[in-house]
């Protein structure tokens, strides 16, 4: 049975030689081809459906030997004229005109309507012992983003920098409102909360780290300290080089951070840098899961356990998601690899 506790301890980096096991995201595609059970249109079915996805979704994770179950909805999906993130698209805001125009006063019960429904069964199936990792997700870089394009953005940069403030600043408001009856509803469901924020690439931060102080980390600063006021820890997904910005998340207020690439850093530099103030969650980098072979996997997910446990508050996993073109079969060495570290049987099916 599983113990959302140790990973409640992980994320306020309690060290410990148990490693909890934590992903992101896992794609549904894989979850499938792993219990040979189609159910992932049933989470858009009716309130029958809802509560038949959430018992078999939960339950996988219960079998595989996790103690507490990821879930989000994104606030992208949501954001009127969006699109721009994910889908390439030009996004509805380019002038001040588009931003008086906008319709923000809508946003928050727009994520109400289409979400809370989801979050409701996966609430009720919770199993035993267990909690959610998770949330409203998306931070407010990648929200702007969404509505306005990355490009446009730039360009917003240097041709209105009060437009460009404005975004940053009512997209923070917008998310607050979102967060604060977010966690009045459903914070007792998770024992860890978290938003994904993609700050970086591989080389650098996406904007310069003076506007990532001055724009994006305050907003974050006001969710995480609703998220402690719940009591609870707040963990931040973000990709990319942000080692320029790392200290003023961690004096933000983060305990713990997810997302790591080779070619950025080895998971263990993330650990040996920030271990002894924050939490690190991850440790083999999704390409590894897509080109490694099973052995080898096996033998990269122990060496990893073996040198971060007991160092700071750690949980293995996938260095973003287990996305759909991860095959099964690495996805389960990764985690029959994290089980028999701990010294249980591997094998969850």
């Amino acid at each position: 049975m599983g113990d959302y506790t140790r990973m409640t301890d992980a994320a306020l980096n309690k060290p410990s030689n148990y490693v909890p096991l934590y992903d992101h995201i896992v794609s549904s595609t894989v979850l499938e081809a792993i219990t040979g059970e189609k159910f992932a249109a049933l989470m858009n079915g009716d309130e029958a459906d809802r509560r038949e996805y959430f018992r078999r979704y939960n339950g996988f994770f219960e079998k595989a030997g996790y103690d507490a179950i990821p879930f989000e909805c994104i606030t992208s999906g949501i954001l009127p004229g969006n699109k721009a993130l994910y889908g390439h698209e030009p996004g509805s805001i380019h002038t001040m005109e588009d931003f008086r125009k906008y319709p923000w006063d809508e946003v928050p019960a727009r994520f109400k309507a289409a979400y809370y429904p989801l979050f409701r069964a996966f609430a009720e199936a919770l199993p035993p012992g267990m909690r959610g990792v998770g949330g409203p997700g998306n931070g407010v870089f990648e929200s702007v983003q969404d509505i306005v394009g990355f490009e446009n953005l730039c360009a917003i940069k240097y041709e209105d920098e009060e437009l460009y403030a404005l975004l940053f600043a009512k997209m923070a408001e917008t998310m607050g409102l979102i967060w604060k009856d977010f966690i009045a509803n459903f914070a007792d469901a998770y024992c860890v909360l978290r938003f994904g924020d993609d700050l970086g690439f591989k080389t650098s931060t996406l904007l310069s780290p003076d506007d990532i102080r001055t724009h994006i980390i305050p907003a974050h600063k006001k969710i995480i300290t609703l998220v402690h006021q719940a009591g609870k820890p707040f963990l931040l997904h973000c990709c990319g080089k942000i080692f320029p910005v790392m200290d003023d998340l961690i004096a933000a207020g983060i305990n713990a951070k997810h997302s790591n690439e080779d070619q950025i850093a080895p998971f263990s530099q993330w650990v040996d840098r920030y271990g002894s103030r924050i939490a690190l969650f991850g440790g083999i980098d999704t390409d590894h899961l897509c080109r490694y072979g099973e052995q080898e996997i096996r033998a990269l997910v122990k060496e990893t356990c073996a040198y971060c446990a007991g160092k700071c508050g750690f949980a293995f996993g996938s260095g973003n998601s287990i996305t759909d073109y991860v095959p099964p079969a690495a996805y389960l060495a990764m985690i029959e690899a994290v089980r028999e570290f701990r010294g249980e049987s591997g094998k969850i099916l």
